[in-house]
């Protein structure tokens, strides 16, 4: 497997340093957002501009749209417990070289609701993967690149593996997410179960209670675990926290993780979808994955998924204490990832 990032990269902020060096990277001008960045410091929230929203599908889909409506189009798709922000850096990199960047806030974040008091509210897989064509559809985009960590990388799997038609290609935090309730019904060794404390806790009744008492100091010990060597100042995580508060915020991270395990039912709808996703098929439009040398979340080796790739593929691991948040913790990097996978579609 090839690894294009150097193990001598070591700058937490994507190995650059000032707007200068993002333009030599990315071969363009950048926005002065991007070179705020480059100093180390986060940008102002206003500098996505305005929350849009779209109907789509079951849901009033909340996002930040950058770049020229006539570019080719990238979705960046957020996980668990973040948002939008994570992409803050990222995006104004991809505008600077002509893309139309589409963020949205998944289901139960943010400004994105249910249109119904009445709908299911469902976080399998599907039903998420299902969210993300669903604002493809709305926007008028054929065809995209699609992006993404934790929840939001599995959502991409999930779109380039079952529309590969809809998808430029691909750039996956951890590679290979996707799973199946039979898949989670096996047990792992005491140590990797470990990790996944906080799913058993969600399974219980109290863990539903506390996490609703509780979210945002639940979060906030997920973002230090699952990026130990992040110093994440008390304003960055308050930017993405707000978007806890919306109204079935923990009714969905519940189902998500209380599914997986099989304590939950999904819907009928998409039991086509989850028989096929089970069977873990490949995925074969191109595609980069990429890991921190120091995510502190549950993820699998690269070496484990390296066969789900069958068309152009490339590994790259960013090191410099990188944790599980890649994209806000080395944007540069992924905004290069993002980049260098559509050289490779061509």
């Amino acid at each position: 497997m090839s690894n294009l990032m150097p193990e001598t990269v070591t700058d937490r902020r994507g190995f650059v340093h000032g707007a200068a060096a993002i333009a030599a990277l990315l071969g363009g001008a950048v926005t002065a957002q991007a070179a705020s960045a480059s100093r180390g410091g986060a940008p102002a929230p206003a500098s996505f501009g305005p929350v849009k929203q779209v109907d789509a599908g079951p849901l009033s889909i909340g996002y930040v749209e950058m770049g020229p409506a006539t570019g080719p189009a990238v979705l960046l798709f957020h996980g668990w417990p973040y948002d939008i922000h994570a992409f803050a850096e990222v995006a104004p990199l991809l505008v600077a070289r002509g893309y139309r960047v589409i963020v949205p806030y998944l289901r139960g974040y943010g400004s994105t609701v249910f249109r119904s008091a009445d709908t299911f509210r469902n976080a399998q897989q599907a039903a998420i993967a299902m969210d993300g064509i669903a604002l493809m559809d709305a926007l008028g985009i054929k065809k995209a690149i699609v992006a993404g960590f934790d929840w939001g990388a599995r959502t991409a799997d999930i779109m380039a593996l079952l529309w590969p038609e809809r998808c430029t290609a691909l750039v996956s935090v951890s590679g290979y997410l996707i799973g199946s309730q039979a898949a989670n019904a096996a047990p792992l060794p005491p140590a990797a179960e470990l990790q996944w404390w906080y799913q058993f806790y969600f399974a219980t009744a109290r863990g539903e209670a506390g996490y609703a008492k509780n979210t945002d100091a639940f979060n906030k010990l997920i973002w230090q675990l699952a990026s130990p060597k992040w110093n994440f100042d008390d304003a960055t995580y308050a930017r993405t926290a707000a978007s806890f508060a919306n109204p079935d915020h923990v009714a969905l991270v519940i189902h998500n993780y209380r599914w997986r395990l099989g304590l939950a039912q999904g819907e009928a709808k998409y039991d086509t979808i989850e028989a096929k996703l089970a069977t873990t098929p490949v995925i074969t439009v191109p595609t980069i994955t990429m890991e921190g040398d120091a995510n502190g979340a549950p993820h699998p080796a690269p070496e484990q998924y390296r066969g789900k790739f069958t068309g152009p593929y490339e590994f790259r691991l960013i090191s410099g204490g990188i944790g599980h948040n890649l994209p806000q913790e080395a944007p540069a990097a992924f905004a290069k990832a993002v980049l260098d996978v559509a050289k490779m579609a061509g």
